[in-house]
């Protein structure tokens, strides 16, 4: 039986930010997207320029159309010396924000940084983002849908955005975490059968991902020592995504609490079973300890290592979900994410060995 509580105690760093945090304010659902989107398109901007990222990447912008005739917008990054002619690795981001927040320049940094890191490395990739629908507008499954319908879309454009169509390595943040997931399962499992036609993915990087809705949540609660060790008591006041919150975003998504739904492993794929898991990709995780959705990402991350998944598994101790948008603030722990992710793409790429579960910290 589990108990991951240790890994929920603050840490250092983010306890001497904590009193120059803002309060969060009392906003409708469209006010506080709105409020997000401009500070994370602003915030981005910045560390283009104070990074020097603008003059390492060329970035392109494209329109996927969705099944339902919609229209997509989406981006690539490269670096900026290697030609489109010279197709490279691809890893598809899908940005956090609930299913509320998110635009593509809100990612710019985000993905810049992955293109600068990897070719640094001598490990070049492109990077692709799509804008996915959003609630309160769309409901589920549209952001699902939407993905599906990018992923279809890379390969059919794969020369005109110079990537290599069997090296695709797809990750996300939070919410986008848990859209790779599911498109990792649809791609095996799925109802579209055109994306079983498609080359395997080659890995999934999960970073702080919310795997299993709320309501159908019980079967991980189970597996602790006890109810109360739970991520979701521990972290139910937590900096950020305190569980109000979380429940705030799952509502927006129009879920029904219906019989079976927790078997819907496309809603929720932290309830796949042990036969389900067993074909997927290599994975790396990226796990906040100060945060609600900590153990169903590491019990996701067990269950995978323990049916031959090569998967890599690092928690960040301390911090609360969403961390990484305070930078040098968090300088270690920031850091650490910004490795996960870039390491974990040349891994997840290496055709590495399974291996016995293991988690790391810093």
């Amino acid at each position: 039986m589990a108990d991951f509580t240790e890994y929920g105690v603050p840490s250092a760093e983010w306890l001497a930010l904590v009193p120059s945090l803002p309060q969060i304010p009392d906003l409708t659902a469209e006010q506080l997207r709105d409020l997000s989107n401009e500070t994370r398109e602003k915030t981005s901007a910045k560390a283009m320029v104070e990074e020097g990222l603008s003059s390492k990447v060329q970035i392109h912008d494209y329109t996927v159309s969705s099944r339902d005739g919609a229209t997509l917008e989406a981006r690539t990054y490269r670096p900026a010396d290697i030609p489109i002619s010279q197709p490279l690795p691809l890893y598809i981001h899908l940005h956090g924000g609930g299913y509320l927040f998110g635009t593509l320049s809100s990612e710019d940094a985000i993905c810049s940084r992955i293109v600068v890191s990897n070719q640094e490395k001598g490990t070049p990739v492109a990077v692709f983002q799509v804008n996915y629908r959003h609630t309160p507008v769309y409901k589920y499954p549209t952001a699902w849908n939407d993905v599906e319908d990018a992923f279809i879309w890379v390969h059919e454009h794969i020369a005109e955005i110079g990537a290599l169509a069997d090296q695709i390595v797809v990750g996300g943040i939070s919410a986008g975490g848990q859209l790779s997931a599911s498109l990792a399962l649809a791609q095996l499992y799925g109802e579209n059968k055109r994306l079983a036609t498609l080359p395997k993915l080659r890995g999934q990087i999960l970073m702080i991902p919310c795997l299993t809705f709320t309501p159908y949540y019980e079967p991980r609660t189970a597996m602790l020592s006890s109810p109360e060790l739970s991520s979701l008591v521990q972290c139910i006041e937590a900096p950020i995504l305190p569980m109000s919150r979380l429940q705030f975003f799952g509502d927006l998504l129009g879920l029904e609490n219906t019989e079976g739904a927790g078997r819907d492993i496309r809603m929720n794929p932290g309830n796949a079973t042990a036969d389900e898991v067993k074909k997927l990709p290599p994975t790396v995780f990226g796990i906040a300890g100060l945060d609600p959705l900590r153990d169903e990402g590491l019990f996701y991350a067990k269950l995978l290592s323990e049916n031959g998944v090569p998967t890599d598994t690092t928690i960040f101790r301390g911090v609360p979900h969403g961390f990484r948008r305070y930078g040098s603030s968090l300088e270690r722990a920031s850091k650490l994410w910004d490795e996960t992710v870039s390491n974990g793409i040349t891994w997840a790429l290496s055709n590495p060995p399974a291996g016995a579960f293991e988690i790391k910290t810093d």
